[in-house]
């Protein structure tokens, strides 16, 4: 699904420090072994309950794209679709 007007209007409220913190928030409750990325979206969404409350799931799952693009976290599945894509560590953060 698409951003409503709302989330749209949530999202832009963003700081570049906000965007920042749930980038952050993705990445530290990632593991070294696979995790659904719903789930990771799911605890990192509760990492700042009053903070970021309007900010919906889907923008949280467009930031994994992100960090999997910049080499942060790597995927398997299709990140389209949080319940059926996965997201782990990269391979030189687990040996590190």
């Amino acid at each position: 699904p698409e951003l409503d007007a709302d989330d749209l209007f949530a999202v832009a409220s963003l700081s570049p420090d906000d965007v920042q913190a749930i980038d952050n928030a993705l990445v530290a409750n990632s593991h070294t072994h696979w995790r659904k990325v719903a789930y990771v979206v799911s605890i990192a969404m509760d990492a700042y309950p009053e903070q970021f409350h309007d900010i919906p799931d889907i923008f949280y799952a467009a930031r994994i794209k992100t960090l999997v693009s910049q080499g942060l976290l790597e995927a398997q599945g299709n990140l389209s679709r949080m319940r059926f894509s996965e997201i782990r560590l990269p391979r030189q953060s687990r040996s590190q």
